[in-house]
C-alpha cells in the first residue's frame, strides 16, 4: 500500500514539472535542441555586443582625437597665429616721450639796418662796400641776444619689422614718425642749418609732425664661401643711430656706419665679408657699402630738360673694417667717399628772404612776408668728400670686475672744392665747399669723441661724453636725434651727462640728462662757406642767427617692446 502510492506521487511529480516545462515525455529531445538554440543565439547577441561594445570604443577614441585637434588648433589660434604673422613678419614697438628744455645764449645776427638795405635791393657784391659805408659804424657788429624755450614736448613713434624666410634670407625694416607736441606742419623756418629742411636724409629722424615715415628697409641674403660667411644687403639703410651712440640711447648698436662720421637715412647697398675664421682674429670683418644722396633726374626744375646744370646724381662708398671684436673690447675703422656733392639737397623749407640771380652780375634780394613753402634743389657739384673714423670701445668686468663702459673715437674729414656755388645766396657770398669769397682751397678737419658709462645702484646707468670739432671739421650726421643740431658735427666742444634708470626691466625706462654747446666756429654740419670764428664775426657772417652757446637739459621715458 505506501509501495503503491509512493510511485503515484512520483509519477504526478515528474508529470507536473514536465508541464510546467512544457514538455511532455515524447518532447524532452527536442528541449535539448532548444536549449541549444538558446546559447546560439546567446553567443550571437555577445558577439553583436562586443562589436557595438567595439564600436563605442572607436566613436570615443575619435572625439577623443577631435577633442585633442580642436584643442591643439585652439592653441595655435590664441598663440601662433596671432603669430601666424608671426612666422611671416615679427614686430617691435619703441615710443619714446621727451621733455627738453632750451637755452639760447649770444646769438649773434645782422643788425636790421643792413639787412633792411639789403631787402627789396637789387645789387651786386661789388656795391656791398659802398652800401655799407654810408650806414653807420657799428652796423657791422652783429647784435647778441639770448632766447630759451622753457619746454618742448616730443613724442617719437618707431615700428620695426623683420621676417626670416631661412637662414639664409631675410629682412628688416622700420616705420618712424617724429614730432613735438601741437606741431605737424612738417616744414620748418629756415634759419641757416641743414636740420631746417626736410630732406631725404633726417625725414623720420628729426620732428616732421605725425606722417608716418619709412626709415629703413632691406634684404638680407647669407652665404658661405668656404670659410667666410658673407652677407648682401640692398635698400634702404641702416644707417642711423650707429656706435658709439648705443650708450647714449641705452640700446643695442643702431647702425653699422660709425654716427662719428654718418648719421644719415640714404638707400643703397653693403657686402660683408666675415674673416674671423680665415685670419684667426676674434669678430674681424670686412663691409662694403653704396649709397645715393641726391637723385638729379627726379623732380627738379632741370630734370629731363634740354639744358641740364652740371649736377649729376650723388653716390657714396664707404668700407667698415671691424679689426677686433670678441664682446668685451673692439676696434672699428669705417672710411667714406663722397663725389660731386652739392650745394645741398632736395627738400623743404620756409626761406627768410628769396635770392634772385638777374645774369648781368647783380642780385635781388626780396622778403619772403608771405611764409610761403619753398622746394629747394641743388644747382651745383662742388667738389669731393672724404671722411674716416677709427671706434675703440672697451667694458672693464672681465679685468676688473667693475661694469663699466669705455669708449673713444677719432675723425678726419677732407673736401677737395671744385667750384663755387651757382645757387644765388651763395653765389652772392661767393661761397663754395667750405670756401667764401670764390676760394677754392682743400680742406682737412678732425673731431674726438670720448665716453665713459658707470653702474649705479637701482640697476641705473650714468654717462659721461665730451666731443671736439675743428674748424673745418664737415661730416654727414644730420639725421642725430637732437632738436639743437647734431653734437658730433659740431665746430667747438659738447659736453653731456645723462642717467638711465630702469623701471621695467629694459622694457621700460627713464632718462634725465643735460647737453651743453659751445660753438667755437660757424656753420656745424653745413658744407656751404668757409667756417668763421664765432667771437670775429662781421654782420655779413650773420645774415642767418649765429648761436655760441646752448644748454639742453632733458627728460625721457621710454617703453621698448
Amino acid at each position: 500500500m505506501r509501495q503503491r502510492g509512493w510511485k503515484r506521487t512520483t509519477i504526478g511529480t515528474l508529470m507536473g514539472i514536465l508541464f510546467l516545462l512544457g514538455l511532455s515525455l515524447p518532447g524532452i529531445a527536442s528541449a535539448e535542441d532548444d536549449v541549444k538554440l538558446l546559447k546560439q543565439r546567446l553567443e550571437q547577441m555577445s558577439k553583436e555586443m562586443e562589436a557595438v561594445q567595439k564600436k563605442l570604443e572607436d566613436i570615443e577614441r575619435k572625439s577623443q582625437d577631435k577633442e585633442e585637434a580642436i584643442e591643439e588648433m585652439d592653441d595655435r589660434l590664441n598663440k601662433a597665429e596671432l603669430h601666424t604673422a608671426t612666422d611671416k613678419v615679427s614686430f617691435g614697438v619703441e615710443l619714446r616721450t621727451r621733455a627738453d628744455s632750451l637755452q639760447y645764449k649770444d646769438i649773434q645776427v645782422a643788425p636790421s639796418m643792413l639787412t633792411s638795405n639789403l631787402i627789396g635791393a637789387t645789387i651786386s657784391p661789388a656795391d656791398l662796400p659802398a652800401i655799407i659805408g654810408m650806414m653807420p659804424p657799428g652796423v657791422m657788429v652783429p647784435e647778441k641776444y639770448d632766447a630759451t624755450n622753457d619746454i618742448i614736448l616730443t613724442n617719437k613713434f618707431r615700428l620695426n619689422m623683420s621676417a626670416k624666410v631661412n637662414d639664409q634670407l631675410s629682412f628688416s625694416g622700420r616705420l618712424a614718425a617724429y614730432k613735438v607736441f601741437g606741431d605737424s606742419t612738417e616744414v620748418k623756418f629756415n634759419q641757416g642749418s641743414l636740420g631746417d629742411v626736410t630732406l631725404d636724409g633726417n625725414t623720420s629722424s628729426l620732428p616732421h609732425g605725425d606722417t608716418i615715415r619709412l626709415e629703413r628697409a632691406y634684404f638680407n641674403y647669407k652665404k658661405d664661401l668656404g670659410r667666410v660667411p658673407t652677407n648682401f644687403s640692398l635698400g634702404r639703410r641702416p644707417s642711423t643711430d650707429g656706435p658709439p651712440l648705443e650708450y647714449l640711447n641705452n640700446s643695442l648698436e643702431g647702425g653699422s656706419p660709425l654716427a662719428t662720421i654718418i648719421n644719415w637715412q640714404f638707400d643703397g647697398a653693403s657686402y660683408n665679408l666675415g674673416l674671423e675664421d680665415v685670419t684667426g682674429i676674434p669678430g674681424a670683418a670686412f663691409k662694403m657699402c653704396y649709397g645715393v644722396g641726391f637723385e638729379g633726374d627726379w623732380g627738379n626744375t632741370y630734370s629731363l630738360g634740354n639744358q641740364q646744370p652740371d649736377v649729376d646724381d650723388v653716390h657714396m662708398f664707404g668700407v667698415i673694417a671691424t679689426l677686433f671684436d670678441n664682446d668685451s673690447t673692439s676696434a672699428v675703422l669705417n672710411w667714406a667717399h663722397a663725389w660731386d656733392i652739392t650745394d645741398g639737397f632736395t627738400g623743404l623749407s620756409v626761406m627768410p628772404f628769396i635770392v634772385t640771380d638777374n645774369g648781368d652780375g647783380t642780385f635781388t634780394f626780396d622778403q619772403n612776408a608771405g611764409g610761403y613753402i619753398s622746394r629747394l634743389q641743388p644747382m651745383t657739384e662742388i667738389g669731393d668728400w672724404d671722411a674716416a673714423s677709427l671706434l675703440l670701445r672697451t667694458n672693464l668686468s672681465e679685468r676688473f670686475d667693475k661694469d663699466i663702459d669705455l669708449f673713444l673715437s677719432g675723425s678726419w674729414s677732407h673736401t677737395q672744392a671744385s667750384r663755387t656755388s651757382e645757387n644765388p645766396f651763395y653765389k652772392f657770398m661767393g661761397a663754395g665747399l667750405l670756401n667764401s669769397n670764390g676760394e677754392l682751397e682743400d680742406r682737412d678737419g678732425y673731431m674726438i669723441y670720448l665716453g665713459a658709462v658707470f653702474p649705479m645702484p637701482w640697476d641705473a646707468k650714468f654717462g659721461l661724453e665730451y666731443n671736439y670739432g675743428s674748424q673745418y671739421w664737415f661730416n654727414f650726421t644730420g639725421a642725430e636725434d637732437s632738436l639743437v643740431g647734431s653734437k658730433l658735427a659740431v665746430r667747438g666742444s659738447v659736453y653731456e651727462g645723462y642717467w638711465h634708470q630702469p623701471i621695467f626691466n629694459d622694457n621700460f625706462f627713464a632718462t634725465i640728462g643735460v647737453r651743453y654747446y659751445d660753438y667755437e666756429y660757424t656753420g656745424s654740419g653745413n658744407p656751404m662757406g668757409e667756417p668763421m670764428k664765432i667771437t670775429e664775426l662781421n654782420s655779413l657772417n650773420a645774415l642767418n642767427p649765429v648761436v655760441d652757446e646752448v644748454w639742453d637739459g632733458y627728460i625721457s621715458l621710454t617703453f621698448r617692446y
